[in-house]
């Protein structure tokens, strides 16, 4: 596929990143996106970095995915964006059968094909992929049918003025390993759980520790906030979010509830931005408990944009149309030295 995007890869992890194996403590496997000008005048860009998230989206077209997909590109368009992140639940019902799946180059590639959007798409693994073949999202050779796709269990993206750590929460969600008679799920290098989660939860805190990006961002399937239909995820709220917060975090963005929503953290900086309605929605499906810190929320299909710059960052959400549903600013604080 065409790449018009304004960075490039500088670093693309060795094929044997891919293969199974388990899970053990160690720096997370980064991808360094290095700056390219957009005007022609600068040979370090511009100071402003910009994306699309989009989340719950592959049903071959199903759903209104055709038609959020066609937006996707024109606000894709407008805006410039470097590349796309993916909140998971990528391919439905259940994930990929294998790196040969036709559903691949039936709900990805024939499905974003505009201009805007043929540039890297950084995603996650969601519970519905982890019931088909897991790891065959992670193979090279959907990287060879098209070049866009970039999937890992966990991964960091470096980004200049960003750090985006994207985290594997699903192995984090005890219920799917307790009811293993409704699905099955592909635990290939999860399993000895506890160790798995030990280990990745170290990651993660090492690398926001020692994060100086401008902006930190965290990218997982599942909740932390939420009052769509699955809610808060209580083992994150327990596990990930003190790491977070205790590292200065300033966006978790998900997907898993079929929604757009927004909710800022009433005891902190960070904002939670839910955007899990890249197809079939959940219309009406809203929790009336825990509505502190509720900025918005929309129960039909949709996706979100980011734009940082050095101080300040845009979050807008669009319908299925282009519509504009919900704008935020977030401000850096500017520390000047003394004398």
């Amino acid at each position: 596929m065409g790449n018009q995007c304004q960075w490039h890869l500088w670093f693309v992890l060795a094929i044997t990143c891919f293969v199974s194996q388990n899970y053990v403590a160690g720096e997370l496997e980064r991808v360094h996106l290095k700056a390219q000008p957009r005007n022609g005048n600068s040979s370090k860009g511009d100071g402003f970095l910009g994306f699309l998230v989009v989340g719950d989206w592959g049903r071959k077209g199903a759903f209104n995915q055709s038609r959020v997909a066609f937006q996707m590109g024109k606000i894709g368009e407008k805006l410039k964006i470097d590349f796309v992140v993916s909140t998971g639940d990528n391919f439905y019902d259940n994930g990929l059968n294998s790196q040969h799946d036709p559903a691949f180059l039936q709900s990805f590639t024939n499905i974003y094909k505009s201009k805007s959007l043929q540039t890297h798409w950084f995603s996650v693994l969601g519970n519905h992929d982890y019931r088909g073949d897991a790891e065959a999202q992670f193979s090279p050779f959907l990287r060879q049918i098209d070049s866009r796709w970039f999937c890992l269990r966990s991964f960091i993206v470096n980004a200049d003025l960003a750090e985006i750590i994207f985290v594997d929460t699903t192995p984090l969600v005890k219920s799917y390993f307790l009811n293993s008679d409704t699905h099955t799920y592909d635990w290939r290098g999860i399993i000895p759980r506890k160790r798995y989660i030990t280990n990745l939860l170290k990651d993660v805190e090492c690398a926001l520790r020692e994060s100086t990006a401008k902006w930190k961002i965290v990218v997982g399937h599942h909740a932390i906030r939420s009052i769509g239909f699955h809610g808060d995820t209580e083992e994150l709220v327990n596990y990930l979010l003190p790491i977070l917060k205790a590292n200065n975090v300033d966006f978790y963005i998900n997907g898993h509830d079929h929604c757009l929503q927004h909710i800022s953290d009433t005891n902190g900086r960070m904002e939670f931005l839910t955007s899990g309605a890249g197809s079939k929605a959940w219309r009406g499906d809203m929790k009336k408990q825990r509505r502190e810190g509720l900025r918005f929320f929309y129960d039909d299909q949709g996706f979100m944009s980011l734009q940082l710059s050095q101080f300040d960052a845009h979050i807008a959400f669009y319908d299925a149309y282009g519509t504009v549903l919900h704008t935020w600013n977030v401000w850096k604080p500017i520390f000047h030295s003394s004398m």
